[in-house]
């Protein structure tokens, strides 16, 4: 019985060795799987008023202390030789021009067939975590199938292999993580609040501009909640800064004078030459980010939408539109089969409220919107013809990339010559026929065509763009040009008169609402 027993707890023993010795080994070769659940709560954000005095230290303390949080990201992508940009102007991207090759004797080398280029480009990020996980720009690391991350202090050929982990277009951020670890502890920023920043405020940049490691420099808040076009009908309000930010400061931290991040170093305004920096640069508020961090945790990020173009009011559409205040958002188009089609929603509303909540101007709502959980049902306050109104929507999901895809403008159609100008607002117009009707893709061929557009008009300022049909002048159908030129001049010089179209676009025309004031 004495020998059962031994034999039965050396067995136990041994298992239980063979266990451990397991976990050991799986932990030192990194063998254990990742689970896919693991979670990252938003780091706790300073609010506190930035307050105390600004001395001869100030900023090299805030060096010392933020520097070796910083990291250098290098990407590797493949890209057709045709598709590379320059790393300024529309496009946030730090890749150098691409420079086709010429003959010894000045010319331009043949043309060639498209082909694959690899493409090195080099931006910045900073650690949020100890386990490895790292903040940047989506510009930065989007497309690459190679990412290398070098951090401070450390020799110059020593790089980090990283992984993307989640990305978002609409904040232009990105979470990688390393996957090899380094030997020693990894120092985590501290975040600070955007929403106190104001202009004057001192901020430093630090990041990996044109390769030079780790450049610190110092300026201003110039201004915030500049609009910064993100895609088609899609802006968001960041902080603009005269701070030096170069290529290769993208995806850097922007930070207060407590060395918090306060913004993600994302895009610079150039001039014709693009020399560089000329003091006007712009950071991603980290508020946003910091609020979307467990979703790009999980990989996904889920918003909401309704499916809505909207405009602002301006100092005339309150009175033609029978408004109280210029409180609101104005409606300007809808998207068939969206949410807003579906509750009701007409272009020309003024949305007052979403869920109860007031609404100001249109940010305001796109920010809730977005922010809405898909499915849930709200109550949306509208005024109508100068009636108010509630109607219950349920959000849709956001995809951003589908959208991006449908809103691709087509190549503009040539209309014939014969046309009626409107000078007080800055445009001209011509009847459509069968053939015109057709080639633009119209259901029927009613309404005025927009040939011109004065991009120093009324109407240019308003939206209205070439190719648009006049459907409706002041809420009167027009069937051609001479009854929308008749409805126009009816207008008194500073008057503001309501205007309907329809606009081509990929998928077919949409109806399009826009107030115009006459000069």
């Amino acid at each position: 019985m004495s020998t059962r027993r031994s034999t039965l707890f050396y067995g136990l023993l041994l298992v239980l060795a063979s266990i451990m010795v397991g976990m050991v080994l799986a932990s030192r070769l990194d063998l254990t799987p990742r689970s896919a659940a693991q979670t990252l709560s938003p780091p706790v954000a300073n609010s506190a008023p930035l307050s105390g005095p600004v001395d001869a230290t100030t900023f090299r303390n805030i060096a010392k202390a933020v520097t070796p949080s910083v990291v250098n990201v290098r990407t590797e992508s493949r890209q057709r030789a045709e598709d590379l940009s320059e790393f300024f102007g529309g496009d946030l991207d730090d890749l150098l021009p691409f420079v086709q090759p010429r003959r010894r004797g000045g010319g331009q080398a043949p043309p060639q067939q498209p082909r694959e280029q690899k493409v090195r480009a080099a931006g910045t990020g900073f650690i949020i975590d100890k386990s490895g996980l790292i903040l940047t720009n989506n510009h930065v690391v989007d497309g690459a199938n190679k990412i290398m991350v070098s951090l401070y202090g450390e020799d110059d050929d020593q790089e980090y292999p990283a992984r993307i982990v989640g990305q978002d277009p609409l904040t232009d951020s990105a979470l990688i993580e390393l996957t090899q670890k380094a030997d020693h502890p990894l120092p985590e920023i501290r975040f600070g609040d955007s929403s106190q920043m104001q202009p004057g405020d001192w901020v430093m940049a630090i990041g990996n501009p044109f390769g030079f490691s780790h450049t610190v420099s110092v300026g201003v808040v110039s201004g915030i909640g500049r609009e910064f076009a993100i895609g088609e009908h899609r802006n968001q309000r960041v902080i603009q800064t005269d701070a030096a930010i170069n290529p290769g400061n993208s995806g850097g931290p922007l930070l207060n004078v407590r060395g918090e991040v306060i913004g993600i170093n994302t895009a610079i305004y150039a001039d014709q030459a693009r020399q560089g920096n000329i003091g006007i640069g712009f950071a991603m508020p980290i508020n946003l980010v910091r609020d979307i961090l467990p979703q790009l945790r999980t990989g996904k990020i889920t918003r909401g939408r309704i499916g809505i173009e909207l405009t602002d009011l301006k100092p005339g559409d309150p009175k033609v539109l029978n408004l109280k205040s210029r409180e609101g958002a104005v409606v300007s188009s809808i998207i068939e089969g969206s949410a807003a089609e579906k509750a009701g929603i007409e272009d020309g509303d003024v949305i007052l409220s979403f869920n109860r909540k007031p609404i100001r101007r249109s940010d305001d709502l796109v920010g809730m919107v977005t922010a809405t959980r898909p499915g849930v049902t709200v109550p949306l306050q509208v005024v109508r013809a100068g009636t108010e109104r509630t109607l219950n929507i349920t959000v849709d999901e956001l995809d951003y990339n589908a959208e991006n895809q449908s809103q691709r403008r087509e190549h503009p159609v040539e209309p014939p010559d014969d046309h009626e100008t409107s000078r007080n607002f800055g445009i001209e117009l011509q009847n459509i026929n069968a053939e015109l009707g057709r080639r633009l893709q119209l259901k029927e061929t009613r309404g005025a065509l927009v040939t011109d557009v004065d991009s120093d008009g009324p109407a240019y300022a308003a939206g209205l763009a070439r190719n648009d049909v006049i459907i409706q002048v002041g809420g009167q159908s027009v069937a051609d040009k001479t009854e929308a030129k008749r409805e126009l001049d009816k207008i008194p010089v500073g008057g503001t008169v309501t205007v309907r179209v329809m606009r081509r676009g990929e998928n077919g025309s949409r109806r399009r609402f826009m107030t115009m004031v006459k000069e």
